[in-house]
């Protein structure tokens, strides 16, 4: 709030008189008091009061009077006398309002003070416009109460009035930074938002004229914001106009980053040059300020403009103040939300736009095709080896390539053709317009693929990036954008198993297979809500009591059609699909239901292995999952191994080691399956809490043949040792095998010597073997 606005204070019907008030008071106090000392000497007679009184009410500055009872003035104060045209108070005595001032303004106030006379009910603080205006709207703050004679009854009424126009003036311009406030929290276009604010300035300062620039993009000229009251044709003149030294007074201001208040624009050095560009308008002084960001850069410029010579005064360098400030708060507000729907709509890296803002623009480009007959040429794009590139040269070179490859795809493209980033190194192609000819269409994609594969520095080396692209056209290859997008993907994968750095036009056999994915899909679907899956064990054998102490739940699908089907024809599905979440629910829940069905039929207690996949294991409440499992099936913690593979935990090692933590107090056991095929590092080996580490089939199924994976394998179980876990070799099959691993320290086997994997009822006979 500017400083002009503390001057004022709202407490009920009183107000504190402004400065200009209390000088005037303290000297007609003192005129008063030195009046009554020289006609009356320091101690008045009493008789001498009535003037004393008189005295005292022509110097206060307020409305004092008293009227009978048909209006006519019977007395008032100097103030009430002068205001109304008079020179002395008998020239008002008698006179009602109505014979001051037009029937139409007074009208309200005679009926008024007939219902204080009828009623004998006084009204205080009423807020009422003057009927003098003194050149500008003034209003005035009146109490009036019944006259009454010694004998009570009502001869009149006696009525005060005082000017709370600043009051009024400083209330309204309060209302309206409120009002302007609400305009920014409701996101209100700037251009409706400036002209509201210059209208609040122009009508709380009559005669002047508000105008808003905003800084280019270029930060080096200023564009027209808002000017409600200036000429068009002087605006039109100065949009766009530099910032410099001696740039008038808005395009100084945005250049010295201070206020530039010039009193006479015809003589003024800054507006040497446009003085004549200003001289038909009219406009001789200009006052400019410039908007501030929070941070202090400049914006723009508020400027105020009259057609008379002359500077601002105090009042009117606060409210110029204020303005630029509420304006400085509006630009940044809409800037903030710009950046955001940027975000929202834009890859960060690239710039690109993302799926999001795909998905809103393509089913409007194919409208516009259905309408033109002409051709969508959709390609799904994705670099060959990104991976490599990162790994070698790290993810800052990986960042860079792929503003590389987004900035030269952009150059091949016209702006109304789209590239988006789906995410990681895959991009969409989106070519509007095209015609109806393959030829046309591979001819631009492959430009983009040549584009793409010239050679680049990164980080001190010259490469060259291929890349993989699937290619369809609409109406030929689909109708909808998911459909257009899924055969995309099929091609793209086609190009991929062609040796990749191709591209592939998506075709029958592609549409074929990707029915049959889908159906695939359909099926699986239908397959988790029919309960289709059947769990089979696979014993894990102890070498040295030479006995069955677990098992490992394998997941098998019965098929209607194709019968029992392996995990290997359709987990990379579940796990595309996101189906593998309540399949994995699934099959955890099964084997701890079976494994204490089997407790509580009498069978020896043993522990039962589930394997868990990588998108099981990042659901945020995957352990309470297990925990309700275990509580659902009335399962002990300790008789229940969950397997992880090497590159489950080492996706996020941080986070993986805080889940195997809450998974170890729930008095679950861990295992790290697969153990030596993939990349976890012995640093972070030690801090895994498990309790086995599974020897891959790979390295015992040439043995004893092979030396290597002799080698290995016990280089696997000494180090199980040394961090005092358990080792399991799994794919045993062969006496031989079995002799090596016993003779090297393997704890336990499982594989085709001890079972196949069976059915629930199969274990069974296993175990009571």
């Amino acid at each position: 709030m500017t400083k002009n606005f503390d001057r004022f204070r709202k407490d009920g019907a009183t107000r504190i008189a402004s400065n200009d008030d209390t000088q005037r008071l303290i000297a007609a106090s003192q005129r008063l008091g030195a009046e009554v000392s020289r006609m009356f000497g320091p101690e008045p007679d009493i008789a001498d009061r009535h003037y004393w009184l008189e005295a005292m009410m022509n110097h206060i500055p307020d409305y004092i009077y008293a009227k009978d009872l048909e209006g006519r003035f019977l007395i008032a104060n100097q103030a009430t006398v002068a205001d109304n045209g008079f020179q002395e108070m008998q020239d008002i005595v008698g006179k009602t309002d109505f014979d001051l001032h037009p029937a139409e303004l007074v009208g309200n106030m005679v009926a008024t003070e007939r219902n204080v006379i009828e009623t004998g009910q006084s009204i205080f603080g009423m807020e009422e416009k003057a009927f003098v205006s003194k050149g500008k709207e003034r209003w005035l703050m009146t109490s009036k109460v019944p006259l009454r004679n010694k004998q009570g009854a009502t001869i009149g009424i006696v009525g005060v009035s005082r000017d709370i126009t600043d009051r009024k003036r400083a209330e309204r311009l309060l209302v309206g930074q409120a009002r302007l406030l609400e305009l920014i929290a409701a996101s209100t276009p700037l251009s409706t938002f400036f002209n509201e604010l210059i209208l609040m300035i122009e009508a709380h300062l009559p005669g002047i004229i508000g105008s808003i620039l905003l800084l280019s993009p270029d930060k080096k000229h200023l564009l027209t914001g808002a000017a409600p009251g200036l000429d068009t044709a002087y605006c039109a003149a100065i949009h766009g106009v530099p910032i410099g030294p001696k740039v008038g007074s808005c395009g100084t201001a945005a250049w010295r980053g201070e206020p530039v208040f010039v009193e006479d624009i015809m003589t003024d050095p800054l507006w040497e040059d446009y003085a004549e560009l200003v001289r038909p308008f009219g406009y001789r002084s200009c006052w400019s300020t410039p908007i501030r960001s929070y941070q202090g850069d400049v914006l723009g410029t508020f400027a105020l403009y009259s057609c008379s010579p002359g500077v601002p005064t105090t009042e009117q360098c606060e409210l110029i103040s204020m303005a630029a400030h509420l304006a400085g708060i509006a630009i940044e507000r809409r800037q903030s939300e710009e950046r955001i729907h940027f975000m929202a709509h834009h890859d960060a890296l690239t710039g690109l736009p993302n799926r999001v803002l795909f998905d809103e623009r393509v089913a409007n480009a194919l409208q516009q095709a259905r309408a033109s007959g002409q051709w969508v040429a959709l390609a799904f794009l994705d670099l060959d080896n990104f991976k490599l590139i990162n790994d070698t040269l790290g993810h800052k070179a990986g960042d860079e390539l792929l503003r590389v490859v987004a900035a030269r795809m952009l150059g091949c493209v016209r702006k109304s053709d789209m590239i988006v980033r789906v995410g990681g190194d895959e991009f969409i192609i989106l070519l509007n317009g095209l015609p109806t000819e393959s030829g046309v269409v591979v001819s631009r994609l492959e430009e983009i693929r040549a584009a793409i594969g010239a050679p680049l520095t990164l980080d001190g080396r010259t490469l060259q990036v291929s890349c993989s692209m699937g290619v369809v056209c609409y109406p030929d290859h689909g109708q909808i954008a998911t459909e257009l997008l899924a055969n995309a993907d099929s091609a793209m994968y086609r190009a991929k198993e062609a040796g990749r750095n191709n591209l592939q036009v998506f075709d029958a056999e592609m549409a074929a297979k990707a029915h049959e994915k889908l159906q695939r899909h359909e099926e699986l679907r239908e397959a988790v809500a029919r309960g289709e899956f059947v769990l089979h064990y696979q014993p894990q054998m102890n070498l040295k009591a030479n006995r069955i102490f677990a098992a490992e739940s394998l997941l098998r699908w019965q098929h209607p059609q194709r019968g029992l089907m392996s995990p290997g024809d359709f987990i990379p599905l579940a796990e595309e699909t996101g189906l593998i979440v309540p399949i994995g629910d699934w099959v955890l829940n099964e084997a701890c239901r079976q494994n204490k069905a089997w407790q509580d039929a009498g069978l020896p207690p043993i522990v039962v292995s589930v394997n868990v996949s990588a998108r099981q294991f990042r659901e945020r409440n995957w352990v309470s999952r297990v925990a309700a499992a275990l509580e659902e099936s009335g399962l002990e913690a300790c008789y229940l191994e969950l397997e992880l593979t090497e590159s489950l935990i080492m996706q996020d090692v941080g986070s993986a080691i805080a889940t195997m933590h809450e998974l170890e107090e729930l008095g679950v056991h861990l295992a790290i399956d697969d153990f030596g095929t993939g990349y976890s590092s012995l640093s972070a080996l030690k801090r895994f809490p498990v309790r086995r580490l599974k020897i891959d089939r790979s390295f015992v199924q040439d043995i004893p043949s092979d030396t290597d994976d002799k080698a290995i394998t016990g280089a696997i179980i000494s180090l199980a040792q040394k961090l005092q876990m358990q080792v399991i070799a799994e794919g045993v099959e062969t006496q031989a095998q079995v002799d090596f691993l016993r003779s090297s320290g393997c704890d336990d086997i499982q594989g085709y010597f001890v079972s196949r994997p069976v059915g629930a009822n199969a274990f069974v006979a296993l175990l009571s073997r």
